[in-house]
């Protein structure tokens, strides 16, 4: 049992490094997938200059931290679903805790808690050194199916 979970955890991680690819403003943030597993996805967001809201501070801009989030939300539904469909970000909601430190990558933890017919609920964290001192919290709801076409 143990081999087959491995060998879909780690199907699952190439697909999502692949997914990841394909998204220009994942790539052009610089995120990379860290692991994937049958709950969870680790993304990081390594500190570049060009994410840099504040100049006078050096912090990361809320915009990339939000982005992070996103996608790494996103992607913790695509590993929950037994059959790929297109989703969409329904709703995202962040509350930010505290600058991340100039110069650290920040981490996201994600996790799709509960999957409905229609509607995925995520959990998300991004944090530098310590989960329980994040940096910001996020729920997440995403709609599945979202192909043209399709009744709701």
């Amino acid at each position: 049992m143990t081999d087959e979970r491995d060998a879909r955890t780690e199907r699952k991680l190439k697909l999502a490094r692949a997914f990841s690819r394909n998204v220009p403003h994942n790539e052009a943030l610089g995120m990379r997938i860290v692991d994937v597993t049958e709950s969870e996805v680790f993304f990081e967001l390594p500190y570049d200059t060009k994410l840099v809201g504040n100049p006078d501070t050096g912090t990361l801009h809320g915009g990339a931290i939000t982005a992070l989030l996103d996608a790494s939300s996103g992607l913790a539904v695509f590993a929950a679903l037994t059959e790929l469909v297109p989703i969409a970000t329904l709703d995202l909601r962040i509350d930010y805790l505290k600058p991340a430190a100039p110069g650290k990558s920040v981490i996201s933890r994600a996790t799709c808690y509960k999957i409905t017919r229609n509607v995925a609920f995520t959990r998300a964290v991004a944090y530098q050194d310590d989960p329980e001192d994040a940096v910001a919290h996020a729920v997440g709801t995403f709609m599945l199916s979202t192909k043209p076409g399709n009744p709701s």
